[in-house]
């Protein structure tokens, strides 16, 4: 009786394991198939939600669909992860430059309206796929820990293009986090941030999947993250931006969702307070975990263009 149960208690471990490693491939390797991404865990339903949980996500490699309305010129930048696509659009007598950095299966077309808006005050900019995105080589993310090389390598571009032009760095979710570590562990030194819904940690973004898809988080939000580092080749537990905003120091625009499903106010309130420079914050009601122009288009740009006055 002893052995069986015993038997059963170490299938059950192996079965745990196997499931949660099947989960952190899927999520952080792109496939090369047609097809479209597993909706969000909030939209699934009940049916939909077992599903995923005992199969992972669908998780093509997301492709740029349309290209800027301004003027541009692709151009590659070779990274520690392989070469990176990006469309640089300059501006004439430019305040500075912005380099744009989108989130988790994404990529730099859907930053055209940022862009845009950062032209129009004065900026060039530079939209970037991060490596496995988009135009980029590869087809693996680790969702902010391998980003922020290519955050690097883009701000060292940019540094050799012009060094006394300020580079102003902005990001999304993934983005924001891979410009955080950036910073605090690769050396980056940009004349500022803006940050858009920064996640606090990778166990805590985990368990905030779990929890929109109203399911125990523990262990497999833990599985989820060990195994994604393992196969990654990093310790996912220290991918943790609010440890990464303690050594920031450039002034930092942070903006945060009211409404958003993936990232707490907890969160957000530690990496905000963690943050070492000079700071702002702007919180959007109602505003979920996504763009936040969309529905603030007006006291969105406001907010962007008065931090940046300062510079």
């Amino acid at each position: 009786m002893k052995r069986r149960l015993l038997w059963l208690v170490l299938l059950g471990f192996v079965a745990v394991n196997g499931v949660a490693f099947l989960h952190a491939w899927r999520f952080t390797h792109f496939t090369d198939e047609p097809g479209i991404h597993t909706d969000n865990p909030e939209q699934l339903s009940a049916l939909d939600k077992a599903w995923v949980l005992l199969t992972g996500i669908k998780n093509p490699k997301p492709r740029n669909l349309g290209a800027p309305a301004f003027a541009f010129r692709t151009v590659s930048i070779p990274s520690p992860n392989g070469k990176l696509e990006a469309w640089f659009s300059p501006v004439e007598k430019a305040r500075g430059r912005v380099a744009l950095f989108h989130g988790y299966t994404s990529n730099k077309a859907k930053l055209l309206t940022e862009a845009s808006t950062f032209r129009q005050l004065g900026y060039s900019v530079l939209l970037v796929d991060f490596a496995g995105n988009g135009g980029s080589e590869g087809f693996q993310t680790t969702v902010g820990f391998r980003e922020s090389a290519d955050v690097k390598t883009v701000y060292t571009f940019l540094q050799r293009q012009d060094s006394a032009a300020p580079i102003i760095l902005y990001g999304a979710s993934m983005g924001a986090v891979a410009i955080l570590r950036a910073e605090s562990e690769l050396g980056v030194r940009p004349a500022a941030n803006i940050i858009e819904c920064p996640y606090g940690s990778m166990l805590q973004t985990a368990q905030n999947r779990f929890s929109s898809m109203h399911v125990p988080a523990f262990p497999m939000a833990n599985l989820l993250v060990f195994w994604g580092g393992v196969q990654n080749g990093f310790w996912a537990f220290d991918l943790d931006a609010t440890e990464f905003a303690k050594q920031v120091t450039a002034p930092t625009l942070l903006m945060w969702g009211q409404a958003d499903p993936r990232v707490t106010r907890a969160e957000t309130d530690a990496i905000y307070a963690a943050l070492a420079g000079p700071k702002q914050r702007h919180d959007f009601p109602g505003a979920g975990h996504e763009p936040y122009w969309r529905k603030y288009p007006q006291q969105w740009e406001a907010t962007i263009s008065g931090f940046l006055s300062q510079f």
